[in-house]
């Protein structure tokens, strides 16, 4: 791939190459609030290097569990918070600016249970938590006191309506006031008619395999993207070999990811196949090759 990696690496434009660079990470906004080569001592006295490299800050890793075990597992996220109740109030970015709360992925997944314990930790509650609780008074009043609000786009690009019909995924265990307060709060979002989130168009059955695949632009093994489809059956962007958010059909052969406003994700095709994709953001744009 000679040629065509130097031809690759040439189309790559960054405007704040003191901020970015041009490694993955800062290519697709996804940073951390450390340098996995600093070596500062807790106590020079003592010579005892820091636990992890973000210290004093919590480490990434704890974050990103409680965060990710949040969607569906309340004892893992026990264990964490537990040991950690700083871990109730987390927040996680997932890649170009998509932030998740601890709590915002359980809301979004309708894991009551979760949230109810992580807001008994510490955990802040938003418009969403109390949607999903089905808390019908509260998210009126919000409304009413901030017109427009329900069309805020909660994590992953999820609207508020959604929210509320994840309220009723633990149905079983619901009593008969918290599902009537629920269905009552999925009525009022309809009827408004502006709380279920952005249309996006279709992307035809018959197109959607011609978009996975691996896509280069760099001699680095890291230096790509992967186009699979994720659980919801629609195309997601990934850094290589790896699953990411879901893309939404915005224009011909153009995509937002997971809602965010200032994504762009297109699609160039040759002879009724694709042939390469550019990631424009405002910070970078990145056309990677579709390796064959």
């Amino acid at each position: 791939m000679g040629k065509n990696n130097e031809r690759l690496k040439n189309k790559i434009m960054i405007s704040r190459r003191k901020a970015i660079q041009s490694s993955l990470l800062g290519i697709l906004g996804f940073s951390l609030p450390y340098s996995a080569s600093s070596n500062v001592l807790i106590n020079s006295d003592s010579n005892t290097a820091k636990p992890y490299p973000a210290y004093p800050s919590l480490d990434p890793e704890m974050v990103h569990s409680v965060v990710g075990k949040s969607h569906f597992d309340l004892d893992a996220v026990k264990k964490l918070v537990e040991q950690r109740p700083e871990l109730a109030a987390a927040t996680w970015e997932w890649r170009f600016g998509d932030f998740e709360s601890a709590v915002g992925a359980a809301s979004h997944v309708g894991r009551r249970d979760i949230v109810e314990y992580l807001l008994s930790k510490g955990a802040r509650p938003n418009i969403f938590t109390y949607t999903v609780l089905g808390a019908y008074d509260v998210v009126k009043g919000m409304i009413a006191h901030t017109p427009g609000i329900q069309k805020t786009l909660g994590p992953h690009g999820i609207s508020l309506l959604d929210h509320a019909y994840a309220g009723l995924r633990m149905k079983d265990i619901l009593n008969a006031k918290q599902i009537d307060n629920s269905k009552k709060l999925i009525d009022y979002l309809e009827e408004l008619g502006d709380a279920g989130g952005i249309t996006y168009e279709d992307v035809p059955e018959v197109d959607k395999p011609k978009y996975l695949g691996d896509y280069m632009y760099g001699d680095k093994a890291d230096e790509g993207f992967s186009i699979k489809l994720n659980m919801q059956k629609k195309l997601a962007l990934g850094t290589i070999g790896e699953f990411g958010g879901s893309l939404y059909k915005i224009g011909e052969n153009k995509f937002t990811y997971n809602g965010a406003p200032s994504v762009t994700v297109s699609f160039q095709w040759a002879n009724d196949k694709v042939k390469s994709l550019t990631v424009k953001t405002p910070d970078a744009e990145i056309t990677a090759e579709k390796l064959s």
